[in-house]
C-alpha cells in the first residue's frame, strides 16, 4: 500500500456509520473515493456498526434482502423490512446517546435520514456517510469508483478489506491508532475504542476533527 500522506484520495467500501479508524483518513486525503462496483461481502461493516451504550458495546445490523448471496453487486443490494429495524435502530442510538454532551446539536439531521426508507444498501450508506462528513465539516469530495480494479495508482491510497469487524479478517493498519476521548459510559465499561463516528460526534461535537487527526499515526 501506498503512502496516505501522498495520496490524492482514499478508495474504501461503504460502510454502515463507520467507525474512528474509516474517518481518520479522511482527515489526510482531499478525495473519499466509494468501491462501487464490488461484490457484497457477508459479516463485514457493510451493514453493521458499533455503538456503546449503558450495558456495553452494542452491534447495529442491517438486515438485507439478497445480501447474503456475496456474488451480488453491492448497488443491487437490497435492505429488508420485513423487521422494523430503522426505527429500533434510531431508538437505540437515542438511548445510547440521549445524554451525550452533543447529541442536542446533531440528532434532528441524522434522525431526519432515519425517517427514510432506502431500498439499496449502497445508497443508504453513501446518504449516511456524506452526512457525517458534512456534519464534520470535513473537506473531504465523496465520489464513485468507476470500475473495479485490484490495483490502483499511487496517487490512491487503498484501504479495502482493511477495516472489518473479524480481527482475524482485518490487516493492520500501521496509520491508526485508537485515542481515548471522554465516553459516556467509561466509568462503567472503560473505554471502548473504534466505534462508529457517531460516539466521537457525540461525545466531543466540534472537538472530534481533532482526535480522528490525532489518531493518525505515520507508519511509512
Amino acid at each position: 500500500m501506498n503512502s496516505i500522506k501522498k495520496s490524492k484520495g482514499v478508495l474504501v467500501e461503504a460502510h454502515y456509520l463507520p467507525n474512528v479508524q474509516y474517518f481518520s483518513k479522511l482527515v489526510q486525503c482531499p478525495v473519499l473515493i466509494l468501491e462501487a462496483y464490488e461484490n457484497y461481502q457477508k459479516g463485514s461493516y457493510r451493514n453493521r456498526c458499533h455503538i456503546a451504550g449503558a450495558n456495553g458495546l452494542m452491534r447495529l445490523s442491517i438486515p438485507l434482502r439478497k445480501g447474503k448471496n456475496e456474488q451480488l453487486s453491492i448497488r443491487q443490494t437490497e435492505i429488508s423490512y420485513d423487521e422494523p429495524w430503522i426505527n429500533q435502530h434510531w431508538q437505540s442510538i437515542k438511548s445510547a446517546y440521549g445524554n451525550a454532551p452533543y447529541f442536542p446539536y446533531y440528532q434532528d439531521e441524522i434522525a431526519d435520514l432515519f425517517q427514510q426508507r432506502p431500498k439499496f444498501l449502497f445508497d443508504w450508506n453513501k446518504s449516511l456517510l456524506q452526512l457525517l462528513v458534512d456534519l464534520l465539516q470535513l473537506q473531504v469530495e465523496v465520489r464513485l469508483s468507476e470500475g473495479f480494479s485490484k490495483a490502483v495508482t499511487d496517487e490512491i491510497y487503498d484501504l479495502r478489506g482493511h477495516i472489518h469487524p473479524k480481527s482475524h479478517r482485518q490487516q493492520v493498519d500501521h496509520n491508526f491508532q485508537a485515542v481515548p476521548y471522554p465516553q459516556l459510559f467509561e466509568e462503567r465499561h472503560g473505554f471502548l475504542p473504534n466505534l462508529s463516528i457517531l460516539d466521537l460526534l457525540f461525545c466531543t461535537g466540534p472537538q472530534a476533527v481533532l482526535y480522528l487527526e490525532e489518531s493518525f499515526k505515520s507508519g511509512d
